[in-house]
């Protein structure tokens, strides 16, 4: 038996006849499809669990009864239990009508007597794998309808430091590299991804995002390579995985540092060799993707922890970009305000609302843990709730984020090592302890930071 093939169609022809084998070969092979063979139902069911096969040639009749077409049937009702996705055409040597209603109800997309015109016999062939490949797009099409939408908008950027990232990325865009965003939560990653995708050499492509955060340990197979019917308890039916879904387009990883570690070298493999298996088939599948992954966290400390894989981290970063949090784009946060809330108006069908000046000050001073998520949430809420042209500070419902003076303007007064005790606990209580933000808050760098809290030990119990 010849390899299958990776590139052609594969044809699997089920017939106990060698000479009827042998007819079917020449004519597909001399049209460009590879060829597998099996002389009974029971050893094309060992070829089609080994191999992936396009398409079934079914003889319906076979030595234990060669008139019934018992064996055909049983074949089909097995393919369609198994729900493989593989197109069937049912042979036969006698013309049954019967026969081949019972077929077709089984799941065969067509019927040829035997002996056949050649003409006709490849029209149908071509026809039922034509067929195939529209149900399988129109699946793909449907989960990735599930999938995360990018958020679509025309904003251009002021701050500076978001000038040089965007310079950055336009440089590396078109090159099939893989690239990691870093940066808080709520930055913006997933719609830089998207950028990133429409600027790429695989545009035309699909775009597939996935929340690593929000699959358990138990599906990541299942939702990254797909399962077919009856792989597991609660598989119905089979599913086609995100790597297959993102085949010859990009596939954007979120949360990436949250995949368990027992799977990251499941992922390495697809990653370097293109290769999987979908969850209970032998079957090696094949996939080419652009790969983009986000994160907030720190895999310096993973690694060292043994949680996340090096060899998969210097897999996933070719090129590594930090997105800057919105604090640290001042010039872009009242713009952006304001680019929301045109936005919200239009969604809810308000009249244009403008920002009062107040408001403007309460936006450019607060400190924005959730970046640019929150104000997004931030400034819907408020279009919902404004009841006139101005939006004002009541209607943002926010405060102040560096309130660290006593209400006369003045600090009480105390030692030097107890006022830089003091508003380092205030800022660690602003932003949750998050050091790296606590930081940005006292004008300090991250590693100064750390360095006071080391040498202030009690702060930390």
């Amino acid at each position: 038996m010849p390899e299958v093939s990776s590139s052609k169609l594969n044809v699997l022809v089920v017939d106990d006849r060698a000479d009827v084998r042998i007819s079917a070969r020449f004519v597909l092979e001399d049209n460009h499809y590879q060829v597998v063979e099996a002389e009974s139902p029971v050893m094309a069911k060992e070829l089609i669990k080994l191999h992936q096969i396009d398409l079934v040639l079914l003889d319906m009749n076979y030595s234990r009864d060669t008139t019934s077409g018992e064996e055909g049937l049983e074949l089909l009702a097995w393919l369609n239990k198994a729900d493989l996705g593989i197109p069937a055409i049912a042979m036969t040597a006698w013309s049954n009508v019967e026969l081949a209603v019972k077929a077709m109800q089984l799941g065969a997309g067509d019927f040829l007597e035997k002996p056949w015109k050649n003409q006709r016999f490849l029209q149908v062939v071509a026809q039922q794998i034509k067929v195939s490949g529209l149900k399988k797009q129109n699946q793909k099409l449907q989960q990735r309808l599930d999938n995360t939408e990018i958020e679509k908008g025309d904003y251009q950027w002021l701050s500076p430091c978001m000038h040089e990232l965007m310079q950055q990325i336009n440089s590396v865009a078109s090159a099939n590299v893989a690239i990691l965003l870093t940066g808080d939560n709520g930055t913006g990653k997933s719609q830089l991804a998207g950028y990133i995708h429409a600027q790429s050499q695989v545009n035309s492509g699909p775009f597939i995002a996935v929340n690593m955060g929000a699959i358990s340990e138990s599906l990541f197979e299942s939702e990254m390579f797909g399962h077919i019917k009856g792989a597991f308890t609660d598989a119905k039916s089979s599913r086609i995985g995100r790597f297959e879904l993102a085949k010859n387009g990009t596939l954007f990883l979120d949360e990436i540092a949250n995949i368990p570690l027992s799977q990251q070298a499941k992922l390495l493999r697809v990653l370097e060799t293109g290769e999987y298996e979908v969850l209970g088939s032998s079957q090696t599948q094949f996939t080419s993707i652009r790969m983009i992954s986000a994160t907030n966290g720190n895999f310096k400390e993973l690694i060292e922890k043994e949680l996340f894989r090096e060899d998969l981290f210097y897999r996933i970063n070719t090129i590594e970009f930090r997105v800057p949090s919105l604090k640290e784009r001042t010039l872009d946060i009242v713009p952006l305000a304001e680019h929301f809330i045109g936005l919200y108006c239009r969604k809810y069908a308000k009249s244009p609302i403008n920002l009062s000046s107040e408001a403007c000050a309460a936006l450019k001073d607060y400190h924005w843990p959730g970046n640019i998520r929150e104000l997004s949430h931030l400034m819907e809420r408020a279009v919902l709730l404004c009841r006139d042209d101005i939006l004002s500070v009541r209607d943002l419902n926010i405060r102040p984020s560096q309130d660290l003076t006593s209400s006369s303007g003045n600090l009480p007064m105390m030692t030097l090592e107890s006022a830089e005790k003091q508003l380092i606990t205030q800022a660690l209580n602003l932003v949750n302890q998050h050091v790296p933000k606590a930081a940005k808050l006292l004008g300090l760098t991250k590693s100064s930071l750390y360095r006071r809290l080391e040498k202030y030990a009690d702060l930390q119990k």
